[in-house]
């Protein structure tokens, strides 16, 4: 199961999200699932620094993604929304492979 973890700061601004595990939906270069979790991320990360214009702090492993912003604005705030929507919408197509929490850190 790939677990999602958005948080959010005191102010309910989207700061930062983990992708962690591997879906299980199917072996490696055949899981859509992981394929369609992999790309929300990826252009969730790609997109803070090219749309919003703000370079996001990334740690990547093998099913481990971490990505971070210090600041933000609201073409930001926007990137985070439409990752969220993704990943919950994967969440309710596929309950047994994906889980999406939401939590507010400082």
């Amino acid at each position: 199961m790939t677990r999602i973890l958005i948080c959010r700061g005191a102010d309910g601004e989207f700061h930062s999200f983990k992708a962690v595990g591997h879906s299980g939906f199917d072996r490696a270069g055949r899981d859509i699932v992981c394929s369609a979790v992999s790309i929300l991320c990826t252009t969730c990360a790609n997109a803070l620094e090219t749309v919003a214009g703000i370079r996001p702090r990334v740690r990547q492993e093998d099913g481990y993604l971490f990505v971070a912003i210090d600041r933000s604005n609201e073409k930001a705030q926007t990137i985070f929304q439409v990752f969220r929507q993704g990943i919950s919408d994967l969440q309710e197509a596929y309950p047994k492979h994906i889980r999406l929490t939401e939590r507010e850190s400082a």
